[in-house]
């Protein structure tokens, strides 16, 4: 049987396809557009469809036994809402397992999945550390990272790390019925971050803190709309004490250690050069 995979060219998605293939797996990779589809392996099965038209979802059910399912769609990330059309196609095309990228609360997508009968399991990851990928412009230019809440500290993971739990439980199972939040091995700073990318790369580079006035006109100074800073000042100035615990989840399901943000840094190294 087929394993699907939904937003195989994501930032996730594109690490479980791989993973299930390196296993042996048959996967097939779901995308809004096959044609633009870069980054996959060869000998995938890719197809179109849209989770917020579940219309354009029949063909990629078929002959599937586990789904790997975004739990928001769209450049925006907004909550699917077409949860419960898609688990009763799921559950009619014979679907026996499910994880599902979401927090596990309680949503109309999580309502449906709880209630499909399915073997589900919810995953969350703290903190992708590919979000530091948003600094590379600014190392390669200036070697010069500028933010506000500069103590913030979040748990980052590997995207792989995540995506080797996800193919674990869709593959082997074992974790019906659970919300599995997904960490690194320890909780970082932003300078912390820049210090590790420094090494890696064997730059020089800086961490300046900002006050929200200071952020306010870098941003602006770059094009941003208002909307979009005051909603990212808030996000930093709420950022909850859960993103800076540490879970045991990767080495549970992996049987491994998660990899560190160095490690991370070391594989990513030639993004933030020159």
């Amino acid at each position: 049987m087929t394993i699907l995979v939904t937003g195989a060219t994501g930032t996730l998605g594109r690490h479980v396809v791989q993973r299930l293939q390196e296993a042996g797996e048959t996967v097939r990779a779901l995308t809004r557009d096959p044609a633009g589809a870069t980054g996959l392996p060869g000998g995938i099965e890719v197809v179109g469809g849209d989770l917020t038209q579940p219309q354009t979802l029949t063909a990629a059910l078929a002959d599937v036994s586990a789904v790997h399912l975004l739990g928001a769609s769209g450049p925006d990330h907004l909550p699917l809402r077409t949860g419960p059309q898609i688990m009763a196609m799921a559950a009619r095309a014979g679907v026996q397992r499910l994880t599902v990228l979401s927090a596990g609360e309680d949503g109309e997508l999580e309502r449906a999945v709880r209630d499909s009968g399915l073997e589900w399991t919810f995953i969350w990851p703290v903190d992708y550390m590919a979000n530091a990928l948003g600094w590379a412009e600014a190392i390669r230019n200036t070697a010069h990272v500028r933010e506000p809440y500069a103590q913030r500290r979040t748990a980052s993971v590997d995207e792989r790390d995540v995506a080797d739990v996800v193919a674990t439980v869709l593959m082997t199972g074992g974790q019906a019925g659970r919300r599995l939040v997904v960490s690194g091995p320890e909780a970082l700073t932003p300078a912390d971050k820049v210090s590790a990318i420094s090494a890696a790369t064997g730059r020089d580079i800086r961490f300046t803190a900002l006050t929200d006035d200071q952020a306010r006109a870098q941003w602006r100074s770059q094009g941003w709309p208002e909307e979009g800073i005051e909603f990212m000042l808030r996000m930093w100035a709420t950022v909850p004490e859960t993103v800076a615990e540490l879970t045991s989840t990767v080495e549970e399901v992996v049987g491994r250690p998660p990899r560190t943000f160095a490690q991370w840094a070391a594989a990513h190294a030639d993004a933030f050069r020159t």
